[in-house]
């Protein structure tokens, strides 16, 4: 298993190597807006560290860079 270099404790993870430069999708899909484009490297990750696990980010990118990581007592 290959080491990523991203935080795992967060609810989102976005793999930046499949996320597409200034795509939009999974950003305009959260509606708590915990998503956001990051100015310096033109990729999708998550500014706040709140979620509701609704999924629709992750099911709207189209690369699959968007991980929704589901607590245990949630599944």
């Amino acid at each position: 298993m290959a080491l990523v270099n991203q935080r795992v404790d967060v609810p989102v993870t976005i793999d930046k190597s499949l996320c597409i430069d200034e795509c939009t999708l999974c950003v305009d899909m959260c509606p708590l807006d915990s998503l956001a484009i990051d100015p310096e490297t033109s990729k999708a990750y998550m500014h706040v560290d709140e979620c509701w696990y609704c999924g629709p980010c992750a099911a709207r990118c189209p690369t699959g860079a968007v991980t929704v990581n589901m607590p245990v007592l949630i599944r």
